[in-house]
């Protein structure tokens, strides 16, 4: 562990903790002051993040199924997000694991936005 990410980890890991208590305290789905999706209201489109603030909520009250339906890819990357933050080796990823994380972003923004059973399935 390198001298710069050990001062980093306290300070990831505080606000983590913070978001985590306030995605536990606040739904979502039924306060007023959360913003919109910016591309979801311009476009009427799903966006690859829609539904991932609605996803963690609901994970975090240990609704597992309800988080994968808001937002499958988001839910997913949250261990492997959390595996680069611990341990800190997010410079150390090579191009080809970056290149083929954004086609996974990528090609879930399109598909869930296909009117398409069973693509509709993947719409928050």
């Amino acid at each position: 562990m390198s001298r710069v990410h050990k001062y980093l980890l306290v300070p990831a890991l505080v606000v983590g903790s913070a978001l985590t208590a306030l995605a536990y305290a606040v739904d979502p789905a039924r306060v007023e002051w959360l913003p919109p999706c910016p591309f979801h209201q311009l476009t009427g489109l799903w966006c690859p993040g829609c539904g991932g603030t609605r996803a963690f909520h609901q994970l975090v009250h240990g609704n597992f199924l309800a988080a994968l339906h808001l937002n499958p890819v988001a839910i997913s990357l949250l261990p492997l997000a959390g595996y680069f933050v611990v341990r800190g080796e997010w410079t150390t990823v090579r191009p080809i694991w970056i290149w083929s994380l954004l086609s996974v972003v990528i090609a879930f923004g399109i598909l869930r936005n296909i009117p398409i059973y069973p693509l509709t399935l993947l719409a928050p």
